[in-house]
């Protein structure tokens, strides 16, 4: 079993290090109420926020309901899984259950579209304690900013981290001198998950450890993938290094051609360039073969050709400015994003006026459409429309931004003008409540 799972902290007071934040987060759960803002766990990974979350659950006695990056997180997902779960009690007997949502950050992806939107209102309407976890505070959305408590989490000093990798060598049965836990600890940069994970490569097998034992277990450093792109634009075509690089990436050897083709503008000139798309468009033919007869053995043969053929082409020339994601992503993530917003708004506008979905989409849509060209402010407000939507009916992004942005205006101004009524609306004079009408009866006019 991974150790650092099988060692995680179950209770607040195990959990090494970053005493306030600790604090904070059980004051927070011990008089807890609905009034109370749900709190942001951030800081850099591995340092014990998710750890913190699950151990402050079990002090508690809270279900935990979780959600997290692996998960698509749309606004249907959400408001299933969180949602439900934030105002429904616990099956399982627990006083209170806790919605923790990991990887906060991260909610801007394709699969994430409307999922800020959907956690601001799942905080508004929620009946349940609800954390979010984040490792950059800056990246996420203002909004959600608005609503939450920010809960700070610092890495761990090395002299934090020796301790606990102390206990788990005793409780291992592991013999390991000062010296090389204080190693270790220093070569984890704070991150005690990856000081735990490489206390295990190291310890594997062995009842006694060394120094130089330690040589297997450095924190993970393979290869990238923007690492091999910029070997094979400024390496040489006989340089060994570049198939073991290509072992070491995540990336199959189909979507490292396209990270190379993506990336061939970086040719000193058209000849080069017209050599690396050779090498590649005879790359893909192996790729090909490998999936049509499930036979992978030719991926080396892919990888050979492409690396080594680009690299000549290339001839060591470099690359000048930034390594991009293929074009292609580009081109259908727009197009994956466009297809989302279109089932989005028919779902909305099919709930609005009672119209089935496919219904909507065959035979009204187009009308909808040419309704909403010729009036675009009045169904914004209407149909609750953003400048995503809008750009659907009107197929101009610009146009459309700046009118979800004035009737946002409006609207804002207009509710800013109804306060200053009612707060300048004197009394009601009791002589005249004597001369309305009589109970019970009432004009249109």
């Amino acid at each position: 079993m991974d150790w650092a799972e099988k060692y995680r902290p179950q209770h607040l007071k195990e959990v090494v290090g970053n005493a306030a934040a600790i604090m904070q987060i059980y004051e927070w759960a011990r008089d807890w109420s609905r009034e109370k803002k749900p709190l942001i766990l951030y800081g850099k990974p591995g340092i014990g926020k998710t750890s913190a979350a699950h151990a402050l659950a079990n002090d508690m006695n809270w279900e935990v309901v979780e959600l997290n990056a692996s998960d698509q997180r749309t606004r249907q997902a959400l408001e299933r899984v969180a949602g439900s779960g934030s105002t429904t009690g616990s099956l399982s007997g627990a006083s209170h259950k806790l919605i923790l949502l990991d990887e906060a950050d991260n909610l801007h992806g394709q699969a994430d579209r409307g999922g800020a939107k959907a956690i601001v209102e799942i905080i508004a309407a929620s009946r349940q304690p609800i954390i979010l976890i984040a490792n950059d505070y800056y990246a996420l959305t203002k909004d959600l900013k608005a609503v939450t408590e920010p809960v700070l989490f610092r890495a761990l000093q090395a002299r934090s981290i020796v301790p606990r990798l102390r206990q788990i060598c005793a409780a291992e049965g592991v013999v390991c001198p000062p010296a090389v836990l204080e190693e270790i600890a220093g070569r984890a940069g704070g991150d005690m998950r990856a000081a735990v994970n490489m206390l295990h490569a190291a310890a594997t097998g062995k009842e006694h450890l060394e120094m130089a034992d330690l040589q297997t277990s450095a924190k993970d450093e393979r290869s990238t993938i923007f690492g091999l792109v910029g070997a094979v634009f400024s390496g040489r075509r006989d340089d060994p290094d570049l198939l073991r690089m290509a072992m070491e990436v995540e990336d199959t050897p189909d979507t490292i051609e396209q990270w190379l083709e993506g990336n061939l503008s970086h040719m000193p000139d058209l000849a080069s360039r017209a050599r690396g798309y050779a090498c590649l468009s005879r790359a893909d033919e192996y790729i090909g073969r490998t999936f049509r007869r499930q036979y992978y053995t030719l991926w080396r043969y892919a990888s050979a050709i492409m690396l080594i053929g680009v690299a000549d082409a290339a001839g060591g020339h470099g690359v000048r400015g930034r390594i991009m994601p293929p074009a292609r992503w580009r081109a259908m993530g727009a197009s994956k994003r466009q297809k989302a917003v279109r089932t989005d708004l028919i779902r909305k506008i099919g709930g609005m006026t009672h119209i089935p979905e496919n219904v909507l989409r065959e035979d009204y849509f187009t009308a909808i459409s040419i309704l909403v060209e010729q009036n675009p402010e009045g169904y914004v407000r209407a149909f609750n429309l953003d400048a995503d939507e809008l750009n659907l009916f009107i197929h101009d992004k610009a146009r459309a931004t700046k009118i979800v942005r004035g009737v946002a205006k409006e609207a804002k101004k207009a509710s800013g003008r109804v306060r200053k009524l009612k707060d300048e609306d004197p009394p009601d004079d009791p002589g005249e409540k004597q001369q309305g009408l009589p109970p019970g009866q009432a004009t249109l006019f």
